[in-house]
């Protein structure tokens, strides 16, 4: 794809596609770049009439569902700036992510609701049930905001201390998924997994250059090795991006040859590849290219060997 250094507001990414190709699969089915553009108007909309003043932080604490998926492009759409917040976390971190970002409108799970505590959430901030957020029906138009508003508060994971929260402009977000998507060579055929928390900046930025080239993404929450060698057969993914842990779980992990042979592209970010896995992935994936990626989460991996 072609490298444009010019920034967008981020919620025009449901461009990029051609409207009738394949943008997210999921086990519900398929969503179009029609239907994405869609489903971002139609949540968009209905954060807009909930009250809140534009700048105002919405986070959301869910797994890998289509609400989340959306949620990034939303949230922007509406002029408010998105808090993801990892779905691993106990409810003692996810207190200190809404408090220490302001968020004032929590969209999750009756599950995970139910193992906050009322202290838990600040006050000012309302839990709402992703059931009841629609991804379809009246719809906001694009937004005209300032590619250097900010859109998203990115946490930490917090492995030596508290999560800290980054701050992105709609322009770190947008040239972001543009320069990966390039060096990359992501194309409108590729199959992206993405296996990856969406609350992490590589995770999302999988999610966002992917879209930037319009291909086709496939988040996946998994358990085992054996989950992600499966998706790779059934949905015919040809990017994977991963983290060294995972990687030796997928060195571990028994691959059919011709599932293998499927991958063209692998990355990795959040640690250091040994000259052993290096070996080991060139190896058991012969038709992939390997990029180790770099930079800091304001700059998503703009760095690569």
């Amino acid at each position: 794809m072609e490298l444009d250094p010019t920034p967008y507001p981020i919620d025009a990414l449901t461009t990029r596609g051609l409207p009738d190709a394949v943008a997210l699969e999921d086990r519900a089915g398929t969503l179009t770049y029609a239907e994405l553009e869609a489903a971002v108007a139609a949540l968009a909309q209905w954060l807009h009439a909930q009250g809140l003043e534009p700048g105002e932080r919405v986070a959301t604490w869910l797994p890998k569902t289509r609400h989340a998926c959306v949620m990034p492009l939303a949230a922007a759409r509406a002029g408010l700036v998105h808090v993801p917040v990892n779905p691993v976390l106990k409810r003692a971190q996810v207190a200190h992510i809404l408090a220490d970002s302001g968020a004032r409108l929590l969209l999750t799970q009756g599950t995970r609701a139910g193992t906050l505590e009322d202290s838990d959430v600040p006050a000012g901030c309302r839990v709402v049930f992703d059931a009841d957020a629609p991804l379809a029906g009246e719809g906001l138009a694009f937004s005209e905001r300032n590619p250097g508003a900010l859109a998203a508060i990115l946490y930490t994971s917090g492995s030596t201390g508290r999560p800290k929260g980054v701050m992105l402009s709609h322009a770190n977000l947008w040239l972001g998924a543009i320069s990966v998507a390039h060096y990359l060579k992501v194309t409108p055929e590729d199959r992206v997994l993405g296996v990856l928390p969406l609350s992490f900046d590589y995770g999302q930025n999988q999610l966002l250059s992917t879209w930037a080239a319009g291909g086709r993404v496939i988040p996946l929450d998994y358990l085992t090795a054996r989950d992600v060698i499966k998706a790779v057969d059934r949905h015919d993914a040809t990017t994977i991006a991963g983290v060294p842990p995972l990687w030796t779980q997928l060195l571990e992990a028994e691959w059919p040859v011709e599932v293998a042979g499927k991958l063209k592209r692998l990355t990795n970010s959040g640690g250091a590849l040994t000259v052993g896995m290096v070996r080991g992935l060139r190896a058991r994936f012969p038709e992939a290219a390997l990029y180790p990626m770099y930079g800091l989460t304001e700059a998503f991996r703009s760095t690569y060997l």
